[in-house]
């Protein structure tokens, strides 16, 4: 067989959310739809989806959480800058918010950070093959320092850098979803240079800004592919174009970020708070079914692109 243009790595995050959640990212996976998983330990199905990832071999990192729901570490389920007022974390905006105003203590995003990957060992009974940060938290400043020591210490070799090519020249995005966006890639962009001299490594391209919930389809994964082809890449790796593969040298790798599933249903699902509105919108079970159509498959072998595991890179 011929060496593929791309290793993809398709990673279904939020694993542990909701049983519909672990159920539609299952059925991914078994369909050769997705080849990665990233859980949410403090998710209110993690013990399932640990448990379905054993039973059928689900190559599994740990999605880390900072931003939802409640803490994982007893030590800081009271009196903690990590929580509101209500006793959860303080949400997606929130959590940037307190951080940008000095109200976070690092001392305890590291110890929430251990306890995440002590459970995650607890109940995979190994170490995360990746880790990265549950809404991106992993890139903020201050925050992507605590982080890559935390990886270096367990030894966790990969991580996620979102920065997307091609993000910018997207008219489908809403003004306020761009901003946002274009905030976690200048973020991790600065980010790098703290990975990198921890040694951790991370895919030449990353995917998944831009065909997120309905922005996903056929023509825009696509797309998204073609640009990871062209994009010089913002990783740590020896290629420097992507169309290093058919000059001869290795593959490109990439990672796709992929929310599959079925909608949650009320009241189970969640961190502690119950689920969102995204996970019980159409939004979840829209990207299963572009992820598991045969087209989209066909164009992975005509294109060759291989999916695979971040332990495969």
């Amino acid at each position: 067989m011929p060496q593929p243009k791309v290793k993809l790595v398709v990673t279904g995050d939020d694993f542990g959310y909701c049983p519909r959640r672990n159920r539609g990212i299952v059925d991914c996976f078994q369909a050769g739809a997705i080849s990665n998983v990233s859980l949410l330990v403090n998710g209110c199905s993690a013990k399932d989806a640990a448990d379905l990832a054993k039973r059928y071999d689900m190559p599994i990192g740990l999605h880390a959480n900072l931003s939802e729901g409640l803490p994982v570490c007893s030590n800081l389920r009271s009196g903690t800058t990590l929580l509101n007022k209500d006793g959860f974390f303080h949400g997606k905006m929130g959590f940037r918010k307190q951080l940008q105003n000095g109200q976070l203590r690092m001392a305890e995003v590291e110890m929430e950070l251990h306890a995440q990957v002590k459970l995650f060992c607890e109940l995979t009974g190994h170490f995360p093959h990746h880790m990265d940060g549950h809404q991106h938290v992993h890139v903020l400043p201050e925050v992507r320092e605590v982080f890559a020591q935390v990886l270096s210490d367990y030894g966790v070799p990969y991580t996620r850098v979102p920065v997307e090519p091609g993000m910018q020249a997207c008219p489908w995005l809403a003004p306020p979803l761009r901003d946002f966006y274009t905030q976690v890639e200048t973020d991790a962009r600065e980010a790098v240079a703290v990975f990198g001299r921890h040694g951790i490594r991370w895919p030449d391209v990353y995917l998944g800004l831009t065909t997120m919930g309905d922005h996903m389809s056929i023509s825009s994964i696509k797309r998204a592919v073609g640009l990871a082809l062209e994009a010089t890449p913002p990783g740590n790796g020896a290629v420097t174009r992507g169309d290093a593969a058919q000059e001869g040298g290795r593959p490109v790798t990439v990672e796709l970020m992929v929310h599959p599933g079925y909608p949650s249903e009320p009241p189970q699902g969640g961190c502690g708070q119950g689920p969102d509105e995204f996970s019980q919108s159409h939004h979840r079970q829209h990207e299963l079914h572009i992820l598991t159509d045969p087209r989209l498959h066909a164009f992975y072998t005509r294109e060759r692109v291989q999916l695979c595991a971040f332990r495969d890179l």
